[in-house]
């Protein structure tokens, strides 16, 4: 384990022998740190990265948050209170998690976003960079989210680059592809396996692809 002397945490933080803690990293009382988890690291850019390069905050972890076995956790982000890293996930640089979030086994957070309280993210998803989650949002497994709709083509992408906004308490199904930029409305469910081209207004369902709007959410289903 990296134990810097500048580390701060709580006496009740547990850190496994075999993690790894960057210098600076902030731990608050009851955070667990599990066997092989890396938190506090700063990121590896390529030459032709177009991610900010600017020095980063220290990594925060919140009270009581667990950060599971083989997971990484970046520099520059901060995680409320009793936010769960499943095994093997990783959150990149200058992202905030609410608290109470749960990001599933295999999942990859990318560099700024933002994750609203109470979010569930299934295992194996992929929240692009740039993008937004408020609230109570469930993701499904292996629901993928885009931010470039030029693919690495043009000078022109860099000012556009933009993930999708999820609006609280809209559920994404399995396997769904989101396209750069769009916003899923409050309440809105979207079908598995759907392709979301366009906003989604809230409280409808939408399934196929190119995503169409097929009913409303029952009211039996809204929080």
């Amino acid at each position: 384990m990296t134990n810097p002397e500048n580390a701060a945490y709580f006496p009740g933080a547990e850190i496994a022998p075999t993690a790894v803690v960057y210098p600076g990293t902030i731990m608050a009382e009851g955070v667990k740190i599990l066997d092989h988890a890396v938190v506090g690291k700063q990121p590896t850019l390529s030459p032709r990265s177009t991610a900010m390069r600017e020095p980063l905050n220290p990594l925060e972890l919140g009270p009581g948050t667990i950060v599971s076995t083989g997971a990484i956790v970046f520099a520059g982000t901060k995680l409320g209170a009793r936010v769960i890293i499943g095994d093997g996930a990783r959150v990149r640089e200058r992202c905030v998690i609410g608290d109470d979030v749960v990001i599933g086994s295999g999942s990859l957070i990318e560099n700024d976003t933002t994750v609203g309280a109470l979010t569930k993210i299934q295992a194996e998803a992929y929240i692009t960079a740039y993008s937004t989650l408020e609230d109570e949002v469930f993701i499904a497994p292996c629901v993928v989210t885009t931010n470039d709709n030029f693919m690495g083509r043009t000078e022109k992408r860099h000012e556009l680059v933009k993930g999708p906004t999820i609006r609280r308490r809209a559920r994404i199904g399995g396997g769904a592809v989101l396209c750069p930029g769009v916003e899923i409305g409050e309440e809105a469910f979207v079908g598995a396996g759907a392709v979301v081209t366009r906003d989604v207004p809230p409280r409808v369902v939408v399934v196929g692809n190119p995503a169409r709007v097929l009913r409303d959410v029952p009211a039996e289903e809204l929080l």
